[in-house]
């Protein structure tokens, strides 16, 4: 679920006019809703060969920032070694740009982070080892994992940016997007945080925003055009979306929150 797997080509810029817009939400609100517990919501967990010095921080490095999910989920602020104001969660980070570069931004904010492709983690991992961040904890599998363990209204911002989009009508159950997810994802967030989206699949982006639709949980803030068309700020550009973009392809950006 990061920013590292192939994608399918887009043509042009996102488009949900209001014919698709309606289509989208009939199909999100009827469609079956599946044990949630054998969807695999990812595709490969490893790619090329790591460097020694990437298998030295898994072997070292990792072990000290995972979280022990066995233990009972209490209050998150409380996983990190200096005191917090909040605590974020990054949906499969891919290479960590965005985190590591939020980490610096918001040193008094605990970040989580979760990823289950082995070398998005040890990319990470070699920057939390260069820059020295301390406010980071990492899951090394599934989010939703992490986010059934996390307690209630515990959360202040969710980021899924670029997430696999299993292109295939076949797998579309696999789209980490679903009614199953926004009400975990509801569960775990404070009244009035934000879960922000990025894709440059429109097909995808449409799937979510009827989602959103069908949810009473999540409201969607755009007011303009530029509202999804321009990113957040403080935003740090990902390497995959620096290559959608020379592609061609052009993301957006979307800004939910929990009412």
């Amino acid at each position: 679920m990061g920013a590292h797997r192939p994608r399918r080509q887009a043509e042009g810029a996102f488009r949900l006019n209001a014919s698709t817009a309606k289509e989208e939400t009939t199909a999100a609100r009827d469609e079956p809703r599946e044990e949630f517990a054998r969807r695999r919501l990812y595709g490969r967990s490893k790619g090329k060969a790591l460097r020694r010095r990437q298998t030295e921080l898994l072997d070292e490095l990792l072990p000290r920032l995972l979280l022990d999910l066995a233990s009972p989920g209490g209050a998150p602020e409380a996983l990190f070694a200096a005191p917090v104001r909040d605590v974020w969660l990054e949906i499969g980070f891919g290479g960590g740009e965005h985190l590591i570069a939020a980490a610096a931004q918001h040193p008094d904010v605990g970040f989580i982070g979760c990823e289950p492709f082995v070398n998005g983690m040890a990319r990470l991992l070699a920057r939390i080892d260069a820059g020295g961040a301390t406010n980071v904890r990492l899951h090394a599998g599934d989010a939703t994992q992490v986010i059934d363990w996390l307690p209630e209204a515990s959360l202040g911002r969710v980021f899924l940016f670029y997430p696999d989009p299993w292109p295939k009508r076949r797998h579309r159950k696999r789209r980490f997007v679903s009614h199953e997810t926004l009400e975990k994802l509801a569960r775990v967030m404070k009244s009035g945080a934000q879960l922000r989206f990025a894709t440059d699949i429109d097909d995808y982006a449409g799937w979510t925003l009827a989602r959103i639709r069908a949810s009473t949980d999540f409201s969607w803030t755009a007011a303009t055009a530029d509202d999804w068309l321009l990113s957040w700020e403080g935003w740090t550009r990902t390497k995959y979306e620096a290559k959608a973009m020379a592609a061609g392809r052009k993301p957006v950006y979307l800004t939910f929150v929990r009412r």
